[in-house]
């Protein structure tokens, strides 16, 4: 599909129309046609060239696969809301309702940042199914409207036209391809990889136009052998042959770790035969005249992909021993093949064509956002997007011989799952074929699964390594979640105690009540287990009641409290080993006597507590602004000049911190050692003062001071001159 579409004139397009469905509404298409090129009078593309050769690209993509005319409509239109004076309620009014939905639809989904790195991305990517489930035509358009801006790239700044190919890479190809839109994904891919890896991509291109001068046309070849073949036997087939696209032997190539000359089916042909009996006694002609390769046969048409794909695979080793993959499927089932969602909208004579073989996608779109139906499971949702996309189907057997599909890659837990939620969450062990496997196998098309259950089993954590798909894993994080959501919602209420304190406020079930609600969690329990478990923060669940306290208060904390996780009463002390600091990951030790020493995660004196778990105490520092009392020590090696080491006391002050100490460790002629007390607010504070004396001249090295043999010195007299306990 090249495109000549840019150039394309009403009458052209209307010829292309008029072809499949003679009964089209030729004068709403010229309507929208010049209504469109009037709104856009006066932009341009980045190449130069009015803006509306664009909308009509997109329109001529859609018509070559024989859609409606509402949906060659919003094509035309598609940016018309979004670029020009146009309003929704005037496109209603002249083009009618249905197309303005269509347009708004494209519209909103043109504003999604699907590619965005933030958790933005996992709710972006449910509403665009939201308005996939409301009306699929909407993503036709944008499917085509990135295929056409594909098309022409080369017009974009180098950075923008990386984003749009990587934004290509992840989403829309694949969704193409769920979509059963294949040359549709394929052309999108390869367009992706002429940008992000031109080089890669003119290597394959070099290696077969060498190729083609050593061997000849090998398509034209094997293509007549396959033809004279089926001939001889009275079948009737249309023999297509054509090499894979650049990125599809790349994938194939990085996956089976081969270069390009040990690739071998790097050529697919296809038998489109009339009847589906035809597609079988063309499979036996095949292999009776070449020979098959073992493992490498799919039969989707007994077992037909979940997007209404039907075909038979096979590869088998051609002329020369050259492996060579062939499709056989009749021409309805190439038709969804080839068009996939578009077969269902598609029209012949001027009526709506009705392919047996058409899926209904929106059952597809329907299903995820039932499963995941909860206002919090976005992340969830978008990983079984992905997943689905991504994966290939295997169809397995329960012992009564129901099949249950599967994507590529699952596990026997998974097929647990898909049997019911119970099921999964009881599984101990599994059969495949009558043999005990381990649940992480990965299960083969054509097996029998056997689920072995054992009452009061529940899931565990290891699981959502094995899992693959995304019903299982929801399930069994929620299950997780339910496991430990008594400890979080403890947890959970000793944070928001605190919290609410801070701006002079109880957490009382009224206030969490009203949190949850703003925060359209269903109760106070969930916003508790839900802070618990740190999926929410403190001052999350604050703002969420009190957002003028939150703006208003002064949020320094009380030193006395800055630390979460203690017992009622317990007193805490920093360790002087490590001195760790707000922001950083804390553990508590109790010293009898002392109560609870808090050392950083990575203090190596806690080597010496390895054997005694009893005593370590799980902490956490309460997030907020701390007052700066929090003393770190600092190695640094300065220059021996007049004047230096004030110039550094100085700019130490400016950054808000007070030097307690200073300790002179070692005197050169030209350079001072020495230990300087820093008093902190946290982690941060510390990060802005090192790195400012690093960019000072006069200071040759700036390291934190860290001494385990400091561990046991000076704590009691520390802990009892601040007085520090937990909260009572």
């Amino acid at each position: 599909m090249d495109d000549t579409a840019d150039l394309m004139s009403p009458n052209a397009l209307l010829a292309i129309v008029q072809s499949y469905n003679p009964k089209t509404n030729e004068a709403l298409i010229r309507a929208a046609f010049e209504y469109g090129e009037r709104m856009h009078e006066g932009q341009f593309r980045h190449s130069g060239e009015p803006y509306f050769t664009h909308p009509i690209a997109v329109a001529g993509i859609l018509a070559e696969q024989k859609l409606d005319d509402a949906t060659l409509i919003t094509a035309l239109l598609h940016d018309t809301i979004e670029d020009t004076k146009s309003t929704y309620g005037e496109v209603a009014r002249i083009f009618g309702d249905e197309t303005a939905v269509l347009v708004d639809g494209v519209t909103k989904l043109t504003n999604l940042q699907l590619s965005s790195t933030e958790t933005k991305q996992a709710e972006n990517f449910r509403k665009l199914f939201m308005a996939m489930a409301k009306d699929l035509r909407v993503i036709l358009v944008k499917l085509a409207d990135r295929l056409h801006n594909m098309r022409t790239i080369k017009a974009m700044r180098p950075d923008k036209q990386v984003q749009k190919a990587r934004e290509t890479m992840d989403i829309y190809a694949p969704l193409a391809g769920r979509m059963g839109m294949q040359w549709m994904r394929e052309e999108l891919e390869d367009l992706a990889f002429r940008v992000l890896n031109p080089d890669g991509r003119a290597s394959i291109m070099r290696r077969f136009i060498t190729l083609q001068k050593e061997t000849g046309d090998v398509i034209q070849k094997i293509t007549g052998d396959m033809r004279a073949e089926l001939g001889e036997h009275d079948i009737e087939a249309q023999i297509i042959g054509r090499a894979k696209k650049p990125y599809s032997i790349w994938r194939k190539m990085e996956e089976k770790e081969q270069g390009f000359s040990r690739l071998s089916d790097i050529y697919g042909f296809r038998a489109i035969t009339t009847s589906e009996e035809d597609c079988y006694r063309a499979l036996g002609v095949i292999h009776r005249r070449w020979r098959a390769v073992p493992g490498r046969f799919k039969d989707y048409i007994s077992q037909p992909k979940s997007n209404g794909y039907r075909s038979i695979h096979t590869t088998v080793s051609g002329r020369d021993g050259k492996r060579v993959e062939v499709q056989i499927r009749t021409q309805q089932m190439h038709d969804v093949a080839e068009s996939g969602v578009a077969a269902h909208w598609s029209y012949r004579d001027g009526i709506r064509s009705q392919n047996p073989f058409a899926v209904d996608p929106v059952k597809w779109v329907a299903t995820l956002n039932e499963q995941f139906g909860g206002e919090d499971d976005h992340e969830d949702f978008l990983e079984a997007v992905k997943l689905e996309m991504y994966s290939d189907q295997v169809f397995c057997f329960t012992p009564k011989g129901e099949v249950v599909k599967l994507p590529r890659g699952a596990t026997p837990l998974d097929f647990a799952y898909a049997i019911h939620t119970r099921i999964g969450a009881g599984c101990v062990g599994a059969k495949v074929d009558g043999l005990r496997v381990p649940l992480w196998t990965r299960l083969k098309n054509g097996q029998s699964v056997e689920i072995v259950t054992a009452e009061g089993q529940q899931p565990q954590a290891t699981w959502l390594d094995i899992a693959a798909t995304g019903k299982a894993k929801s399930a069994i994080r929620r299950a997780l979640r339910e496991q430990d959501r008594e400890r979080f919602i403890k947890f959970g209420a000793e944070l928001a105690r605190s919290a609410f304190e801070g701006v002079g406020k109880k957490a009382t079930d009224k206030a969490l009540t009203s949190a949850a609600k703003t925060l359209r969690l269903g109760n106070a329990e969930t916003v508790l287990a839900r802070l618990g478990s740190s999926e929410l923060t403190s001052s999350d669940v604050v703002n969420a009641v009190y957002p003028e306290l939150v703006q208003k208060a002064d949020t320094s904390i009380d030193s006395k409290r800055a630390v979460i996780g203690l017992a009622h009463g317990q007193v805490h002390q920093r360790a002087l080993c490590c001195q760790p600091l707000p922001g950083e990951r804390i553990v508590g030790i109790t010293q009898r006597g002392r109560g609870v020493v808090v050392h950083a995660i990575d203090c190596r004196a806690l080597s010496r507590f390895e054997d005694e778990p009893k005593r370590w105490v799980d902490l956490h520092w309460l997030s907020g602004t701390h007052p700066p009392i929090h003393t770190a020590r600092l190695d640094v090696t300065i220059g021996n000049d007049a004047g230096v080491l004030g110039r550094i006391c100085t700019l130490i002050g400016e950054q808000g911190a007070n030097i307690s100490d200073l300790t002179f460790m070692d005197r050169k002629p030209d350079f001072f050692s020495l230990i300087l007390s820093v008093d902190l607010r946290d982690a941060e504070h510390l990060h802005s003062i090192i790195s400012a004396l690093n960019a000072e001249d006069d200071v040759a090295k700036v390291a934190r001071h860290q001494d385990p043999a400091d561990a046991n010195e000076r704590v009691s007299e520390i802990g009892n001159k601040l007085g520090i306990q937990a909260p009572g």
